[in-house]
């Protein structure tokens, strides 16, 4: 089954356009960036009924060339010094109480942006200090110094999106490392116990389950509290084929083996992303 065939009614949505022109039109005056909008994410129109948007900081051009992924892969953007300043600006305006950074990956940056990562933090903590916050990082290539950098930021969750199992990195993440991935979110529970460890992953790729269930193993050992599941949808003809629409059925699956190997929280669903009931997953995570 490919992308050209028939959208199943269980993935179709339908949009408010004027609470999505309300948040843009608030963001652009403040020049930033949603991974919401430049990801083209299915749930834009539900967060943005809601006042809330992941942020995406560090420019909208990645120096990797994941083959799922629709954000520009140019030249890599000046990072913007007062970037922090708006993102809490943005935050404080839209009366956030969990706040969600994003960035694309920036190889070229000898901290991977890490640093950039921290002043942000750091910044919305000062607009909005019972704010918690979420940081869904790149895998850094695993520099250490660069991974310490966020942790000692504090942040509540830190998110690193394993995307795929093993079997199709090569294929899905050609600049990506399967283990590295594991590791990265293994130091950060090492580090730093008392952070929620978070990542998700895209179904309809062509993996099987087996290696689904293999693949939460793995994030398990790594010692990952919070996991997303969701359909991969694609965005054009120059990303990667899907393979087939995963039924509804088969994420209750999913969920259920979740929360069996002992996730804190499992959000798995059609139209489910890596941001999407962010702040839900927080609060069931703190009770489990």
């Amino acid at each position: 089954m490919t992308s050209d065939t028939k959208k199943p009614e269980w993935l179709k949505i339908k949009y408010n356009q004027s609470e999505i022109r309300a948040v843009y039109e608030m963001l652009s005056k403040l020049n930033l960036n949603t991974v919401c909008r430049e990801a083209e994410c299915p749930n834009m129109g539900e967060c943005f009924k809601n006042r809330t948007a992941t942020f995406m900081i560090l420019g909208k051009s990645c120096t990797r060339n994941c083959r799922f992924c629709s954000i520009d892969h140019g030249k890599p953007d000046e990072v913007s010094p007062d970037e922090p300043e708006r993102i809490a600006d943005a935050a404080r305006s839209l009366g956030l109480s969990h706040v969600v950074l994003t960035s694309v990956t920036r190889d070229d940056l000898p901290d991977g942006g890490a640093s950039h990562f921290a002043r942000c933090v750091e910044e919305i903590r000062k607009a909005l200090p019972k704010a918690t916050v979420e940081v869904l990082i790149p895998d850094l290539k695993l520099n250490k110094d660069a991974l310490d950098t966020v942790i000692r930021s504090n942040p509540t969750v830190i998110n690193h999106n394993t995307e795929t199992v093993k079997r199709l990195y090569p294929s899905v993440r050609p600049q990506a490392i399967y283990e590295r991935s594991l590791a990265v979110l293994a130091y950060v529970k090492e580090k730093a116990p008392g952070i929620f460890t978070k990542s998700g992953i895209m179904v309809g790729l062509g993996e099987t389950k087996d290696e689904v269930l293999e693949l939460f193993s793995d994030l398990r050992r790594a010692g990952c509290d919070i996991l997303t599941v969701g359909q991969y949808l694609r965005p054009s003809e120059q990303q990667i084929e899907m393979k087939e629409y995963v039924t509804p059925e088969t994420f209750r699956e999913y969920s259920d083996a979740g929360y069996a190997m002992g996730f804190r929280f499992v959000a798995s669903g059609p139209l489910v992303r890596s941001s999407y009931m962010a702040a839900k997953a927080l609060q069931s995570g703190e009770k489990a």
